[in-house]
């Protein structure tokens, strides 16, 4: 459970147009995102309590104990996600997961919950 409010737990997600990281088009029907991947995915209540707007240019940023912040830039989408959750395209946000931040039991890094903060871009 996170006790900071301003951390929110990004996963990372396939589209319709997509197998494994071969990407077939820039459509995703699922979500109705058509001709574009660099969206992050948020409650509206997240987005509003985070003063953005839909459409807004965010600077998501990593949140790890280890102190070593990694940044990407993508454009605010809401969207039917629990609060508190956000969610981007594979392999897109893959500069958000350190290889080392790695689930305990698989060994795997742990693209399903990567702690983040989000603020507007300047």
């Amino acid at each position: 459970m996170l006790t900071d409010k301003t951390v929110l737990k990004l996963t990372t997600i396939r589209s319709h147009d997509q197998y494994n990281t071969t990407i077939y088009g820039l459509n995703d029907r699922y979500r109705g995102v058509f001709g574009r991947r660099d969206v992050l995915f948020m409650n509206e209540k997240d987005l509003a309590g985070l003063g953005l707007s839909h459409g807004d240019l965010a600077q998501i940023e990593t949140a790890l104990p280890s102190g070593r912040q990694r940044r990407l830039s993508l454009t605010v989408i809401a969207h039917d996600i629990a609060r508190g959750s956000v969610a981007a395209y594979y392999p897109e946000a893959n500069g958000l997961v350190p290889l080392d931040y790695q689930d305990k039991e698989s060994g795997t890094p742990s693209y399903k919950s990567v702690p983040v903060h989000i603020r507007r871009a300047a």
